[in-house]
């Protein structure tokens, strides 16, 4: 019979790919046969499920699988297909038919499956594919995955595994900052499990799995790369550019390692952040190119311009999404979790 582990998270960019193939290569090292699943997928170029899920092709590629994508990944979960949901253009038996059909193509004749869950517990919920539906559905247990800034997290976390049950296996803290590590383990854990909800680990932040490089982020914003530049250059914070030059710069030399987003009508700020030397790219929103002179500059400082059509809001609030979860998509980033989890959270690997 098939062992089957759902990895899921209390919010998005918690690093479920790397935990979830790190579990995979693990117990395929350990000489099981592992699949992999992602039953919603919603790493979305556009609003109506253009896909740029990469994590199903890592798959394969990492447990040497020949599975079709479509099953690894059957449902798109955009807010269009949600917007039908609610037209009555779904029906949730049909898709819960179409996510378990193509578990049991997946999991034929393999000991283990590993299914990556959404960005949050009730992700699906509008068409009855929510967390732990999906786990009733696939008769699997479920690893949490939360992260913890302050206090308040905890309610979250609580709210998690009363919404998850008796399918939580337990909570797996992760990139947890030195400053809170002890606390997580001293004070948080011993609160969760006198409430009943088990702790597997508290994984500090690894500054190697930190940040992403130009290509990364413009790849998940949707944007394209108008100048030539590093974009293997690594970012791990991001700046908004909505002030006078004069102050900007101010502000831009006082950094490292940034992204600068801005309006792509915003020639002075572009400006300041070219002068920055701990900038690394800019992300111009409104799909504005940059003027003829900005882009020259930033051709001769190697500094790649990226332009996207969304907003200004909008893109800061995912690039800040993805800069939080970091690097956890590459097997590179899937081995140095494997040794995290070797050290903080032995229980969850094979012996």
């Amino acid at each position: 019979m098939t062992s089957t582990t759902l990895v899921a998270s209390t919010e998005a960019s918690t690093g479920k790919t790397a935990v979830a193939l790190a579990l995979a290569t693990a117990a395929r090292d350990a000489g099981r046969s592992v699949g992999y699943m992602k039953p919603k997928g919603t790493r979305l170029s556009s609003a109506v499920g253009k896909t740029l899920d990469r994590d199903p092709l890592l798959a394969r590629d990492l447990l040497d699988l020949d599975d079709n994508t479509g099953d690894m990944e059957p449902v798109v979960y955009s807010p269009t297909f949600v917007a039908e949901a609610m037209r009555g253009g779904t029906d949730p038996d049909a898709l819960r038919d179409r996510v378990r059909e193509a578990f049991d193509t997946l999991s034929e004749g393999r000991d283990a499956m590993v299914v990556e869950g959404a960005d949050a517990p009730d992700t699906g919920r509008a068409v009855e594919l929510d967390e732990r539906a999906v786990a009733d559905l696939l008769d699997a247990e479920v690893v949490l995955l939360a992260r913890y800034t302050e206090p308040r997290d905890v309610d979250t976390v609580l709210a998690a595994a009363d919404a998850l049950g008796d399918r939580l296996s337990g909570v797996l803290f992760n990139a947890v900052a030195d400053a809170e590590y002890d606390t997580v383990a001293e004070e948080v854990t011993p609160f969760l499990e006198r409430r009943g909800v088990p702790v597997l680990g508290v994984v500090p932040r690894e500054p190697s799995l930190a940040g992403v490089t130009v290509a990364e982020l413009a790849e998940e914003l949707g944007g394209r790369t108008v100048t030539d530049g590093a974009t293997d250059a690594r970012v791990e914070r991001f700046l908004v550019g909505a002030m006078g030059g004069e102050s900007a710069l101010a502000h831009f030399r006082r950094t490292k390692d940034a992204v600068v987003v801005t309006g792509g009508d915003r020639a002075d700020i572009q400006t300041a952040a070219l002068d920055a030397p701990g900038v690394r790219a800019l992300v111009l929103t409104g799909g504005y190119e940059p003027s003829g002179s900005v882009a020259g500059r930033a051709e001769r400082e190697g500094v790649p311009v990226v332009v996207v059509d969304g907003d200004t809001r909008g893109t800061v609030e995912r690039t800040e999404a993805l800069l939080e979860g970091g690097r956890t998509r590459d097997a590179e980033a899937v081995a140095r979790m494997r040794d995290l989890l070797a050290a903080h959270a032995p229980t969850l690997l094979p012996e």
